[in-house]
């Protein structure tokens, strides 16, 4: 009886940590300040002209 609690207990917080994230979106701006940090990082580096 007591590992089907944990489990249980454990599928409570997986559950409320992803509504979490969902709700609020999170996934969507950690990606956006990720995406910010590369942009300035390629283009600050040196372009090859050849093609």
């Amino acid at each position: 009886m007591e590992i089907i609690l944990i489990i249980m207990g454990v599928i409570l917080v997986f559950f409320v940590i992803t509504f979490t994230v969902y709700f609020f979106n999170l996934d969507m701006k950690l990606i956006r300040k990720v995406y910010d940090l590369l942009g300035k990082h390629y283009d600050t580096m040196g372009k090859d002209k050849k093609l």
